[in-house]
């Protein structure tokens, strides 16, 4: 059952965000926060996302904020986070890595617009560098390459000592393509999961080792699950550059799930500022696994300009029509 609209348009709060430094092309980070029956929930789809994805995410802020979530497998309420290295300069590298103080696991992006497999190699270098040689290494490429770019990449970061490679090409079948070669570097599926008509064509196609998913764009912490089972192949939890209230579905769904990969839930330390003064940062390389409450203050400090909230409302308001029609 979907919430009432009027009830949900009637307390969301949209905030604007700063970013310590530029991610996905973006330096501010908008979201929508309400209150729900079971606690506060966000929707924060990127703003490029066509109505029709942008429901899925509604369907997961709709759920995380009416209902519990279930209960996770692990015992203590915590979970392992990976440090998220933006495509900087490795001069920047080690000033990003201490706001993940504890992390053993750094996933690095690379495959940026306007920069080259020379800045990759130099950035992951550095990082190797700074975390030494038992640090937990990933490369994140979000598609950027073609098959025969990602083979030239693989090579040149097998000497890293690669956990896997996210997302190096966009289309299933490249995957598949890349890791039948071989390459000594495990292929990892993300928007090939999140963004796929038929996200079990990974599993169909054998073109992932391990599979990334995020809680938000899945339509939720149930839904997540029940694809984790479906395609039966080891998950990686990740986040999607949320505020905290956010971050606190992803954390719960790695607490449900089988701790094999530390999750990608960390990027609180990415904003310069948050909705709550007790924000889901990693500390000794993990985070709470909680419900997180905003604070008055700072919703109001980083509120929304009239007209983007407007926009947000609107995008709201379609998005929910959208959940009705699929009933």
């Amino acid at each position: 059952m979907l919430p009432d609209l009027a009830d949900v348009l009637s307390g969301v709060r949209v905030v604007a965000l700063p970013l310590v430094t530029r991610f996905r092309g973006i330096t501010v980070r908008e979201a929508a926060l309400w209150e729900g029956p079971a606690g506060w929930t966000e929707f924060s789809p990127f703003i490029e996302y066509g109505d029709d994805e942008a429901a899925h995410w509604l369907a997961a802020a709709y759920d995380f904020g009416g209902n519990e979530p279930p209960s996770g497998r692990r015992t203590v309420g915590r979970v392992r986070v990976n440090a998220t290295i933006p495509a900087v300069s490795p001069d920047r590298v080690a000033d990003l890595l201490a706001t993940f103080p504890g992390c053993r696991t750094a996933k690095i992006k690379v495959a940026e617009p306007g920069q080259t497999l020379a800045d990759d190699l130099a950035r992951v270098a550095r990082v190797r560098r700074v975390m030494g040689p038992d640090a937990r290494l990933r490369v994140d490429a979000n598609g950027g390459w073609s098959l025969d770019e990602a083979r030239v990449a693989a090579e040149e970061l097998r000497q890293y000592t690669l956990e896997y490679m996210e997302q190096p090409c966009a289309s299933v079948d490249e995957l598949r393509d890349l890791r039948a070669l071989n390459l000594g570097i495990p292929i990892a599926a993300d928007e090939s999961i999140r963004k796929a008509s038929d996200p079990l064509l990974v599993r169909d196609r054998n073109a992932a080792d391990v599979i990334v998913v995020k809680a938000a764009p899945l339509g939720g912490i149930s839904r997540a699950i029940d694809l984790v089972t479906q395609v039966g192949l080891p998950a990686v939890v990740s986040s999607a550059l949320e505020t905290s209230v956010g971050l606190a579905m992803g954390a719960f769904l790695a607490a449900a799930l089988p701790d094999t990969y530390d999750a990608g839930l960390g990027t609180a330390s990415l904003l310069a500022a948050d909705v709550t003064r007790e924000p889901l940062i990693a500390s000794g390389g993990s985070i709470d696994v909680r419900r997180v409450v905003p604070d008055g203050d700072l919703l109001a400090t980083h509120s929304a300009e009239a007209e983007r909230t407007s926009w947000w409302v609107e995008r709201i308001t379609r998005c929910h029509r959208l959940l009705e029609a699929q009933g």
